[in-house]
């Protein structure tokens, strides 16, 4: 059971496991709250909200703060969400977790050679022959996490066990009340 709404950030590179994890993580918590947790989806968020946007570093760091700013709102309203974002730079990161509060940021670090193979969308490989610009770890950089909450390791671990550790850090913090 939660009383009070959170965040839990989600960041890494595309491919590294984000989404998969936010969806897990979501049934997991389903259960242990007294509602299911939003889950905010980059690129669904992108889509929709953040469409007018591009991809340079400006327009990037303004769909987070867009994010961050429906994150707040939620937390601040009893929600617990979780947003998955790559969210390439630390500054913009910064942002949210001020304007959020209750957020625990949680860096999925996965290879970025991995995150290549799982290219489902083949965004990867339109980066790599130059289709694409811009593109997060590629040729535009991903600033890891100066110091996140919790580290995953998408390339080691199951979902479950991801899911499992994220719980643990919300139940440690108090946002869990079960």
């Amino acid at each position: 059971m939660t009383e009070q709404g959170f965040t839990v950030w989600l960041t890494g590179l595309s491919g590294a496991g984000k989404t998969t994890v936010a969806r897990r993580l979501a049934d997991v918590l389903a259960g242990r709250t007294h509602c299911r947790p939003e889950v905010i989806d980059g690129d669904e968020v992108r889509a929709v909200l953040s469409r007018d946007l591009g991809f340079s570093r400006e327009d990037r760091e303004t769909n987070i703060r867009r994010i961050g700013a429906v994150c707040g709102t939620l937390t601040r309203g009893g929600v617990p969400n979780i947003a998955a974002v790559v969210s390439p730079y630390q500054d913009a990161r910064d942002d949210v977790r001020r304007e959020v509060g209750r957020l625990l940021e949680v860096f999925v670090d996965c290879p970025l050679a991995l995150c290549e193979q799982r290219d489902v969308k083949g965004w990867y490989r339109k980066a790599r022959s130059g289709e694409v610009t811009r593109f997060t770890g590629v040729d535009d950089p991903y600033e890891r996490p100066e110091r996140p909450d919790v580290t995953l390791h998408s390339d080691a671990e199951t979902v479950d066990q991801s899911a499992g550790r994220v719980v643990e850090a919300l139940h440690a913090r108090g946002w869990l009340a079960c």
